[in-house]
């Protein structure tokens, strides 16, 4: 038992407490005490603005890392598709939990499929990814931003403001919102983001006992493949803003999908490679994509 709590900083939203008790459950089957702090981010305080004018995903991290840094918590619990590649000085990611689901899901109104969606309809999604591979899949949408919590969301779905969303699978099945998905996109339709479905704890370099504390929670499998897509990432800049997904899957040998595209999908690079080293394969890849012309894409 650790001679004090162990204290956990988090996010306020629902799904990003679920995932702090997760962790502190967890914890607490391993002997070790915890509680949890909540701390309101850059990202939960502006919702009038796109996510890249306020920093990207890493708004969602700002004030939590500040406090890590500060020795306000010890630990921090992410969503890993909102950690960049890049993290402060001095801090590092200690254990990525397995994988839940990491499919897109798609949530209509009138529970229409989504190849069944009527011409002209409202698309919700702020994320640049999922716009760009929808406008390439149904020139027709409306696609629109949609800011806000899970149930933010689904409200202004339910509300008519929009005729369907795009969420991600993991975060509504860890809410117990399986209910509301008309129906999961598969990989081969919407590729997820890198890390997408995946949980990981941040703490201090000088911090190792806290490191050793949630060893435990560590997933060798999902590692490696996470390890690939945030390769991928890193080697074409880190959290760019441009769209692009990366997915790997497999165990020794892994699979690893990938696309760089423009914003209003209107050219798209992509490419898959199979290798057993999960960095390896992920600046590979990058650099074949980057061969192809990505770094036009990328804005560079």
């Amino acid at each position: 038992m650790s001679a004090r709590p162990l204290v956990i900083g988090s996010r306020g939203s629902a799904l990003a407490l679920w995932q702090a008790e997760h962790v502190k459950a967890r914890l607490a089957a391993a002997g070790h005490e915890t509680r949890i702090q909540v701390i309101t981010t850059t990202g939960d305080r502006v919702l009038d603005r796109r996510l890249q004018a306020v920093g990207g995903k890493g708004a969602f991290l700002k004030e939590i890392e500040e406090a890590l840094l500060a020795r306000e918590v010890d630990l921090a619990v992410h969503s890993l598709k909102d950690v960049p590649t890049e993290l402060p000085a001095g801090l590092h990611l200690v254990a990525t939990l397995e994988r839940a689901d990491p499919r897109d899901a798609f949530l209509s109104r009138d529970r229409v499929a989504f190849a069944d969606l009527p011409h002209g309809a409202k698309v919700g999604t702020t994320s640049l990814r999922r716009q760009a591979q929808l406008r390439a899949l149904r020139t027709d949408l409306a696609i629109s931003d949609l800011r806000g919590n899970v149930d933010t969301r689904i409200r202004k779905l339910r509300e008519g403001e929009y005729d369907a969303i795009l969420l991600a699978m993991a975060g509504l099945t860890r809410l117990g919102l399986l209910a509301e998905v008309t129906e999961p996109l598969a990989a081969e339709l919407l590729l997820p983001a890198p890390g997408q479905g995946a949980i990981t704890i941040e703490c201090r370099q000088d911090d190792p006992e806290t490191a050793a504390a949630v060893a435990v929670l560590h997933h060798p499998a999902t590692h490696a493949a996470i390890t690939a897509e945030r390769e991928f990432l890193s080697a074409l800049g880190g959290g760019c803003n441009v769209p692009l997904g990366a997915f790997a899957q497999g165990q020794g040998e892994l699979w690893l999908r990938a696309f760089v595209a423009r914003e209003d999908g209107s050219r798209f690079l992509r490419g898959e490679r199979r290798g057993e080293d999960a960095a390896a394969l992920g600046r590979g890849l990058a650099e074949e994509l980057l061969a192809q012309g990505a770094s036009e894409l990328l804005g560079r």
